[in-house]
Parts: C-alpha cells; structure tokens; sequence
C-alpha cells in the first residue's frame, strides 16, 4: 500500500478569517471544482421531513433552515494540475466555525453528539464568524470580508459544486448566505440551476447508482474509493488513479492547520466481530456500548472478502430487513431519514422512546441507510453516533464586531503530503466539516476517473454562445450521467436540479444574481 496521507485543514475563526482571506478566495477561483459540506444547529421535526410529498419535505427543510443556523461549513478546492500526472488534484481545505447573530434554534442532542466529536462550541461563541440569514442587511456583506461574500465569490467562480446527500446543506446554505427561500420546490431548484451553471453533483447519488457499493455512508464510501485508488497505485497498472496534493504551511500559519491523519486500510485476518447494524446502516443504536467494532475500515474488507458468498450476502439482506422491520414497527417516523442530519431530528413528545433508524429502498438486492452524523476519522474510527431523541430550545446569539487589521498572508507552496507531515495539532475529535467536505471531494474525483459511460466530447448545438459551450464543455468532463442529480432519502428517483418550463426563478433570486455579477468577475 502507498504511505498514509496527512490531509492539513486550515481552521478559520472570526479572529483569522480576514487573514486567510485571500487564500480561500485564490482557491475558490482556481478550483476544478468546489465540495461543501456543513454542521447544523439541528433540523427539527422528522416525520415532516420524511414526508412522501416532496413538496411538504421542502417545506419541512425550508422551516428547519428559518429556525436552525449553520454552525460549521466545510470548503474543499480540487484544482486540477494539467503540469503533473493525469488527475492530480492540489486540494485546499478550510473548516470555518460559524455564529448566526440572530436568534436561532438549538437542539440538545445535536449539541451532545457534536461534543462528542470533538465540535467546541465556547470557540465558536467565542470565535465564530458572525452572520446574518435571510436576504442580508444590505451590500455591504456581499462586497466585504463577510461569508456572504465567501459564498458570493463560489457563485462567481461558476464551478461544479459537489455535496453528499446535499438537498439540506444546499437550502441551508441559500437561506443563510444567499436570500430567503422561494416558497416552491420549483423555483428553488430553478435558481439553483442558475446560481451554479457548471453543475450540482451529489456524491450519495454516484456511489448507489452509479459506483453502486456495498453501503453510501460518506465515510464507507470514501474509505472504499481510497482503498481501491490506493491498490491501482500499488499494483502499477495503466488504470487511471487520482493523486492528491497539498499545501505546506510555514510559520504561524501551521498554527491554524488541523492535521487529520488518513492510514491505510489494514488487513481483516482473524477479525470478524463486525457490528452488523453500523454495517448496513453506518449508525448504531448501541453507540459507544456496543460491543461490536463499528471501524469502517475493518467493515469495508469484510464486504470485500465476503462479496462472493452467497450465503453471507442473503444473511446481511436479511439483518437489513429486519432493521428495517423494526423501524417499521417502531421508528417509522424515520424510514428514509435524510442521511448525516438524523441526530439532529427533533422527537416528538409520543416519539421520545424510540429507537431511531433509518432505511433505504433497494439498491440491486441490497438496501442502503446510512447516518452521515456517523462521519469518523481514519485517526479514530471508533466513535459512533449516540441514538437520537431530541427536544429543542432557543438560544440568542451576540454579534461579533471586532475586526482585525489585514496581515499579509504566508507564502503556499505546493507540496505533496506525507507521512511526516506536522501532527501537532491533531486531536480526537472526528467530526469536521472541512474534513467531510475533503472526503466528499475524494469520492467524486475518484468516481470521475472510474466511471467511463457518457464521457465524451460535448454535442455542440447551433447558435451556441462561447461561454455556454464552455459550460457545456466543463459538465462533459465530470460526470454527466449525475449532472445536477440530488439524492432524495427513501425515493428511487433523484431530483432534478433544473429550471423547467413551469417555474420561474425566484424574484429575490433575480435580484441577488444582479448583485452578484455587478462585482465583476
């Protein structure tokens, strides 16, 4: 196997962000592409947010949005080097800890989980860059140093935006850096469509229904991209492979990176005490007292050395089924729950005793659940998500109003990781925005080198405009068979992030793409 990978996350606080500044903004523009991801204050009521209706489900995330503030966003900039080996991507990662300065909902048993991953929340009340929701109180946030001016400069950057499981975190992120949100589904996914022409990728929908793994999980589905990537390098063959690189950080600026260590995937001999529900879903109820291993890594080959047994394969069918059962008989409200925001669900008061777990419809014989909140590093695979029953409560943020004067930022150099990369600043805590956005960026340049069907050059229409066809030109070069395709829990169909001849951008929308393009490009 090739050595272990050090991925650096750079930790932006209201204290440095005007210093990295610049940084993220070269970043952004620079980028092939762009993967987000966020931490929320929680999500509210569950059985809303499953509804069959996808309607009332937008309606449901729309509240949530309102109500909830983003508390954490991961930003991950895969550029692509066209000077070094073919697909080799320099990766830029920054986790930005957030303070919504309006009143915003908090719920108890996201705080507990979060906690437990390491999430500090006296830094973020201390530290979090503070901002406003809705449509912002005037331009001001949008021309700043604000993170409305950070998301501003993703719209201008026009790049493909990759998400996991990413319908919440994309109405999140419009209702707290963009504008309120359009009423209909309709006219939400018609702006979508216009405030990122190079395209939406979904990475819970290209690893079921196009790399179709054993599991979706974001942690699974990473670790199993990384491992068969690691083995094509290993082997020497002519298969196309992604290498990664990154930054070196001199000086103070090494004070501000997180150094989240990735090891390779060891051998599965002899071990066998697998918990099969964290298997399946990526979630357990038992969370730390299950006395079975939830390691990722362990799982991962054992799906690999059993993919061939028919037998072992109906039996984990069949533990599936029965999960699902259960949740049937006792947790219904969470059939097809939205994959890493469970534990932030709030219970209803009859609802406080059940056991929550999630399900998915068949995938190829085999159903997949998974419970994004279960996102665990590869330094410390062994956290595992508490069970979910929440209630909520409110809580009022203050602004943060100091400022610090610009300081010229250090020197980034290229520089490929290696083992023997600064560790000082790692820490138990597993669950990072930043470093979720990385895993989420991984996956999909690995599926772009994988996945071959529907490549090619781009059919050119007539009367074409230039930036139009290079639009159409960058779309070809990723995945088109998953071009603006948003999983949707529980359904067999994804949706589709397009304007249709129906709906009609949002009238705030239109305005707000003024304001965007009026700072030029």
């Amino acid at each position: 196997m090739v050595s272990s990978l050090v991925v650096p996350v750079i930790d932006v606080q209201n204290d440095n962000f005007r210093e990295l500044w610049p940084a993220m903004v070269v970043a952004i523009k620079t980028a092939s592409f762009i993967a987000l991801d966020t931490e929320l204050s929680g999500l509210g009521n569950r059985k809303s947010l499953l509804a069959e209706s996808i309607e009332d489900r937008y309606r449901a995330i729309c509240s949530a949005a309102r109500s909830r503030s983003i508390i954490s966003l991961g930003i991950a900039c895969y550029k692509k080097l066209d000077d070094k080996a073919a697909h080799t991507y320099l990766v830029q990662v920054y986790n930005l800890t957030l303070l919504c300065s309006e009143e915003y909902m908090i719920e108890p048993q996201s705080v507990k989980f979060l906690v437990q991953h390491g999430f500090d929340f006296n830094k973020q009340y201390a530290s979090g860059i503070p901002y406003l929701k809705g449509n912002g109180k005037g331009t001001s946030e949008e021309l700043g140093v604000h993170i409305r001016a950070l998301f501003t400069e993703v719209l201008r950057a026009r790049k493909a935006l990759v998400l996991h499981n990413g319908l919440i975190d994309m109405a999140f992120l419009y209702q707290s850096f963009y504008a309120n949100l359009p009423d209909r589904l309709a006219s939400f996914t018609a702006d979508l469509s216009e405030m990122f022409p190079a395209g939406i990728y979904d990475t819970k929908y290209v690893t079921e229904f196009e790399l179709r793994l054993p599991a979706s999980y974001l942690e699974y589905a990473y670790k199993k991209c990384k491992l068969d990537n690691s083995r094509i390098v290993t082997s020497g063959g002519a298969e196309p492979h992604i290498r990664v690189e990154f930054c070196q950080y001199a000086g103070h600026m090494s004070s501000y990176v997180d150094y989240r260590m990735c090891p390779d995937v060891s051998s599965a001999e002899g071990q066998t005490d697998i918990c099969e529900r964290f298997s399946a879903f990526g979630w357990c109820p038992n969370g730390t007292q299950c006395p079975s291993s939830h390691d990722t890594d362990l799982i991962v080959l054992q799906d690999e050395k059993g993919a061939g047994d028919k037998k072992k394969k109906k039996k984990r069918i069949r533990n599936k089924k029965r999960g699902r059962g259960e949740a049937q008989n006792g947790a219904s409200v969470c059939d097809g729950a939205p994959d890493h925001k469970i534990p932030h669900m709030e219970v209803d008061s009859g609802d406080a005793a059940v056991v929550v777990r999630p399900e998915r419809d068949k995938l190829q014989g085999e159903e997949e659940v998974d419970n994004e909140e279960n996102q665990v590093s590869e330094d410390n695979p062994d956290h595992r998500s508490p069970a979910a029953a929440e209630a909520s409560t409110t809580t009022t943020s203050h602004k943060q109003e100091s400022r610090e004067e610009a300081r010229e930022t250090e020197t980034l150099s290229n520089h490929p990781a290696n083992s023997d990369a600064p560790k000082t600043k790692a820490d138990p805590g597993t669950h990072r925005a930043g470093f979720d956005a990385y895993m989420t960026g991984y996956i999909f340049a690995h599926a772009c080198t994988t996945i071959k069907e529907g490549v090619g050059a781009v059919e050119k229409e007539q009367q074409v405009d230039k930036e139009q066809q290079q639009l159409q030109e960058e779309q070809a070069a990723w995945l088109p068979t998953c071009l603006n395709k948003v999983y949707l829990s529980g359904k067999a169909a994804p949706l589709n992030v397009v304007k249709s001849t129906f709906a009609r951008s949002s009238k705030v929308h239109i305005q707000k793409m003024k304001a965007v393009w009026a700072g030029g490009l």
